[in-house]
């Protein structure tokens, strides 16, 4: 049986300890890495955001929310490379 394209959100915190520059930088890198895999529906940028609770030792973080279109796999896949990228402080992956 083919697997079917879905459509899902990630919203991601990226710290801003390492400014501005590689904020921007990680968004972009994120977004090919989702052109890769998948459809991109929109990339809307919340930008730099008071943090409900400190998050090691910060109190702000730049939110992105990603919506895309991909096979079932990839999300887990992707929620993955969110884990063990140094600079992202929060990552959730959702079935639209």
């Amino acid at each position: 049986m083919a697997k079917v394209s879905a459509k899902y959100e990630v919203m991601v915190v990226f710290s801003m300890k390492n400014g501005e520059d590689a904020v921007k930088a990680m968004v972009e890198k994120f977004k090919s890495l989702i052109e890769k895999n998948g459809t991109i529906e929109e990339v809307n940028e919340w930008g730099k955001r008071k943090l409900a609770y400190e998050i090691d030792d910060q109190t702000e973080g730049y939110y992105v929310l990603y919506t895309f279109e991909s096979k079932p796999d990839f999300p887990a896949e992707l929620d993955r490379v969110f884990n063990i990228t140094e600079g992202v402080m929060r990552s959730m992956v959702i079935v639209k």
